[in-house]
């Protein structure tokens, strides 16, 4: 682990991770879901997880929330951007962090590649959504980049497989969106299935003080995936298989 004050190491005042801490904090103090996606949530997850730079303030939080949400970021110093809130604030949101860093709400759903709905899972961790979906907004990145990796690495890493501990991956959520969406399955498989051999080429990505084995987590996932039951709707998209696109190519949106 890089010491803090070391050349070339971030300091604390570079770490986006406090202050994202107390804004999630201070929303469920007022009874509101504010919760962490990305890196960040990686790292509130894995709390050995190394630290990065460049790490970006990634928020999520419901329509039924939104409003107050908005309400209490303000309230709280944090700059909102109101005239791409209220063009955009029924599906996201951007506001200007007291540090100045900015910060993005996803409001329901994570669009990017495959579109993710946190929603079924939100409650189920205090200060980030799921572990699994957190996951998962990695897992379905066709075009992963290192950054992406690692933090897929650390997660199969940290946590159990299942859905019974606090804090795992829960498969029966992982298992029922592959099996309903041939394109989601398309693509998490894929990256699963990389894992080996990306790894073999990257062994430093693997912590030495992990719980679990990262690429037989990786195997038992994607057996999983394999396994588990298909909906009409999957088996009629994989008829179709790779003639047709089965992904979409995320855009930054302009703020």
């Amino acid at each position: 682990m890089t010491t803090p004050g070391a050349a070339g190491a971030p300091s604390p005042a570079d770490d986006p991770l406090p202050e994202a801490l107390a804004l999630a904090r201070g929303a469920a103090g007022a009874s509101l879901g504010l919760k962490l996606l990305g890196g960040l949530a990686v790292r509130v997850l894995c709390p050995d997880f190394r630290l990065r730079r460049d790490q970006d303030i990634d928020f999520a939080c419901v329509t039924k929330q939104r409003k107050k949400v908005a309400d209490w970021l303000d309230g709280a110093g944090c700059e909102p951007d109101r005239r791409f809130n209220n063009l955009n604030g029924d599906r996201q949101m951007y506001f200007t962090a007291p540090s100045g860093r900015p910060i993005d709400v996803m409001v329901d759903k994570l669009s990017m590649c495959h579109v993710l709905d946190f929603r079924p899972s939100f409650n189920r961790q205090p200060l980030t959504i799921d572990a699994v979906d957190v996951l998962l907004s990695k897992l379905q990145i066709v075009e992963m980049n290192e950054k992406d990796l690692r933090d897929i690495v650390h997660l199969l890493a940290a946590l159990p497989l299942g859905g019974g501990a606090q804090v795992s991956i829960d498969t029966d959520r992982f298992g029922k969106l592959l099996g309903a969406d041939w394109g989601w399955w398309r693509t998490v498989t894929g990256n699963l299935a990389k894992m080996e051999e990306l790894l073999g080429d990257r062994p430093a990505l693997i912590p030495d003080n992990r719980s679990y084995e990262p690429v037989a987590q990786a195997g038992r996932l994607l057996e999983l995936a394999v396994q588990t039951p298909k909906s009409m709707k999957w088996k009629l998209r994989a008829n179709v298989g790779e003639r047709v696109r089965w992904y979409e190519l995320p855009e930054e949106v302009a703020h």
